[in-house]
């Protein structure tokens, strides 16, 4: 490179004078990238092509249309305040490297407060201050590194319109080079003497060499450049042996035809790649199937409430939410779409989109995001447009809600990986090492058989693929996995707790007596329009069961959580929750489910619940008790304990009067303990224990108080299936071991006729994808085979 031409992007540093490292750069910009790079191991990136950041000499004026604020607009995920969220579709996202610089933006920019990449869909969400950078600048300077994003103008949408069809044309390049090379290769096959004439066998070999080229350096990068990344970071990954074997049978081929030795293996090399390819498009297509299948089945089972034209208020789910229809949008709801403010005082936390936690206040006619969460009383919305899954499950993968719950069994995985890898190796080289004293014409055979047949893809696929088939099996029957993971974690679990109200409990079935001083209409309109705010299960119960009466604006709506809550209306207020919240002590302890009330601080009377609990109950407790510590923690006073006594198993253990706060640390007690939890919820109050848990299930029963803190939300209706969703994640561990010892008993046969020289490179080439295939096939049948039974059971039921 020359010495006044920048490092970095290429571009001329002549006028600069900043030197680091000895390398000149254009602006201090370039230099940054740099010190970044080297600062952290990642100068391999220039390694690639020179000038691998280089800036295109159109990007300068390129993007100008990102000056136009409503293209910016119909961009943006999120846009409120100081803060703007963008995902771009980056096509040179090809490796942990590409990663790392697109997680750590930040140094970059200052403004840029975060960025995560989907490799599968190689896009990176974005999160940055619109004071300090715009979404031009910001664009410029990922192009300015080397991974311009690229931008579908014709509908303003990002990435929508551009497939990466890379894999495609290198199988179709890989597949055209061995039909060509088998071709060449027929007459010395058959020994055609007539034909093969000495004048022509340095043409057909050189012609052999010349379709090998762009096999090696075009449709087999993808191995090379993953293999020598892993061999860089000190990782032994599966490309290494694939890599290994292709370059073997390159060289030792190209050497033979220079010395005119033969013609080489060339057939050989061509057909691994395209088999390799084939194999890998097949996985690809398969996973593609499953991972739609999986975002399709998605919809969460969460409701919101919808305003009809009549002003009636009905319950929808939210994937039949459209644009236009006016939403209620309660204390603690999540808003599922983007909207428009119509009525109420809103106050939204954002932190689950920005991870910012201060909330902000937003007035009639303000534009409201997806994602924001109401903190205060109910507002009225106009729908902007319908709901988007991917984005609610973006928000729900959201790493800001990850705590560290450990994917043990991917873990495993990739240890098998390695060492299997390394083991390869080493028998690579020892039966080469044989084989050349002893009959050094099948040594090089040998050796390229070897690491072909026994790569480890098959090992590496057992997981994803068994995973990916349970999430989706699940899905259909109502049950809905964050990510795998939690399937991984859902079959270790010993210990399951379960919160009473609305967990255990029916809501719907739910009776209620009043007993008190007869409310005046007034009265039962201001409690009515109170409870419309809440989200709590006793305050839906009761809302559904007042009269219907005009909806009056409240102020100053409070809800104390564990106590109840508390609102205004001109100068009268009003408090619904415990006695002891609304100032009633005037009798004991009492032992029922009841909800009082107080006006303008004069106690009126209460409101008794009585439980009915969810139909199969007992016989779900009478299952899991077996197995696992049953644990109820409620909020609740103690007086179901005797109808609970009597309902589930004997030594279950009850535990009452606990606030949330009481619950997560009773959980914390028992992790540290060696427990592995299972939390189930509503979502609401018990948000933290969840969390908490090792894995937290919320459920769902028509009402919007979905939390990304959960790790899967069950509808319901398929409450009683718990049992068999614990029972198909442990069976989905045992496919995937016995996958493994397929794998195994496949690898040992045929690296027997690897070793003893009777299989030849182009025929282990077939038989590895024909392996992988197998395991897929495999752990397809088994897991459907798993899926069929949880089927029947809910056709029985």
């Amino acid at each position: 490179m020359e010495p006044k031409t920048c490092f970095h992007c290429g571009l001329d540093a002549a006028d600069s004078e900043i030197i680091y490292d000895e390398k000149s750069f254009c602006c201090q910009g370039c230099k940054t990238v740099y010190e970044i790079f080297s600062d952290n191991d990642l100068t391999s990136y220039y390694e690639l092509q020179n000038a691998p950041g280089t800036t295109p000499k159109d990007v300068e004026g390129k993007y100008n249309f990102l000056d136009n604020a409503k293209i910016v607009e119909s961009l943006l995920e999120f846009n409120d305040d100081n803060t703007q969220i963008v995902s771009l579709y980056i096509p040179h996202i090809h490796c942990s490297s590409c990663i790392w610089v697109l997680e750590n933006l930040n140094k970059l920019n200052p403004a840029i407060s975060s960025s995560m990449v989907n490799f599968g869909k190689k896009t990176v969400r974005i999160t940055y201050n619109t004071n300090q950078i715009s979404l031009k600048a910001l664009v410029q300077l990922l192009s300015r590194i080397g991974y311009e994003p690229f931008i579908s103008l014709d509908d303003y949408s990002v990435g929508k319109k551009n497939i990466d069809r890379s894999l495609i044309y290198k199988l179709g390049v890989a597949g055209f080079a061995f039909g060509n090379i088998m071709f060449l290769s027929f007459p010395e096959y058959f020994q055609v003497d007539e034909f093969w004439l000495e004048q022509f066998k340095p043409l057909f070999r050189w012609l052999m060499f010349s379709f090998s080229l762009p096999v090696v350096f075009y449709s087999a990068q993808d191995y090379f450049i993953s293999a020598y990344k892993g061999l860089k970071s000190g990782i032994l990954n599966i490309d290494v042996p694939i890599a290994l074997g292709a370059a073997v049978l390159f060289i030792r081929s190209t050497a033979e035809i220079i010395l005119d030795l033969g013609t080489g293996f060339f057939d050989s090399l061509a057909g691994l790649i395209f088999f390799l390819l084939l194999g890998k498009f097949f996985q690809q297509k398969t996973y593609s199937f499953l991972s739609f299948e999986r975002d399709y089945k998605s919809y969460f089972p969460i409701g919101i409430t919808k305003i009809t034209a009549e002003g009636d208020e009905i319950s929808i789910q939210v994937y039949d939410i459209k644009k236009g229809d006016r939403l209620l949008i309660r204390n603690e709801e999540l808003i599922p779409v983007d909207c428009i403010l119509i009525n109420g005082r809103a106050r939204i936390d954002y932190s689950f989109v920005t991870g910012e936690s201060e909330a902000v206040s937003k007035q009639s006619g303000n534009k409201l995001y997806a994602g924001g969460k109401q903190v205060e009383g109910s507002i009225e919305v106009d729908v902007l447009k319908s709901v988007e899954q991917s984005y609610l499950t973006q928000l729900w993968s959201n790493d800001v809600f990850n705590i560290n719950k450990e994917d043990a069994f991917t873990t495993l995985t990739n240890t098998i990986s390695k060492r299997f890898t390394l083991a390869i190796l080493s028998i690579a080289i020892i039966a080469t090492a044989y084989w050349l004293v002893n009959d050094s014409s099948k040594a090089m055979n040998v050796f390229t058989a070897v690491l072909i047949i026994a790569c480890p893809c098959a090992i590496a696929l057992a997981a994803p693929f068994t995973l990916g088939n349970i999430l989706r099996i699940f899905g259909k029957q109502k049950f809905y996995a964050k990510n795998a993971s939690v399937i991984e974690q859902l079959a270790q679990i010993n210990t399951i707790i379960f919160d009473k109200t609305g967990t255990i409990t029916a809501n719907k079935e739910t009776s209620i007596e009043y007993e008190g001083a007869q409310l005046s209409s007034d009265e039962e309109v201001f409690l009515k329009s109170t409870l419309r705010n809440s989200n709590h299960p006793l305050s839906r119960s009761l809302y559904t069961l007042l009269n219907e009466h005009d909806i009056v604006t409240i102020e100053n709506y409070q809800e104390h959580i564990g106590k109840g809550i508390s609102a205004q209306h001109n100068k009268d207020s009003i408090k619904i929750g415990s006695g002891a919240f609304v100032g009633h002590t005037s009798e004991g302890k009492s032992l029922i489910t009841a909800v009082h009330v107080s006006t303008n601080n004069k106690y009126k009377g209460r409101f008794t619940f009585y439980n009915r609990y969810r139909k199969g109950l007992s016989k779900l407790f009478n299952q899991l008790k077996p197995s696992y510590d049953l644990v109820i923690l409620s909020g609740d006073n103690s007086g179901e304990e005797k109808n609970l006594t009597k309902l589930l198993p004997a030594k279950t253990k009850l535990l009452f009067n606990q606030k949330p706060e009481d619950k997560l640390e009773y959980i914390k007690h028992h992790q540290n303990s060696g427990a592995k939890v299972l939390m189930i919820g509503d979502g609401l109050n018990d948000a933290g224990a969840i969390a908490q848990s090792d894995v937290g299930v919320a459920i769902s029963e028509n009402v919007n108080v979905f939390s990304p803190a959960c790790d899967a939300i069950l509808d319901a209706s398929n409450f009683t299936l718990l049992y068999d969703f614990i029972k198909a994640s442990k069976s989905a561990i045992k496919i995937i071991k016995w996958s493994f010892v397929l794998s195994l008993i496949y690898n040992c046969i045929g690296l027997y006729f690897a070793v003893t020289g009777q299989l030849l490179p182009v025929i282990a080439a077939i038989l590895m994808p024909l392996s992988s295939i197998s395991i897929v096939v495999f752990t397809t049948l088994c897991t459907n085979f798993v899926g069929k039974k949880i089927h029947d059971k809910v056709e029985k039921t």
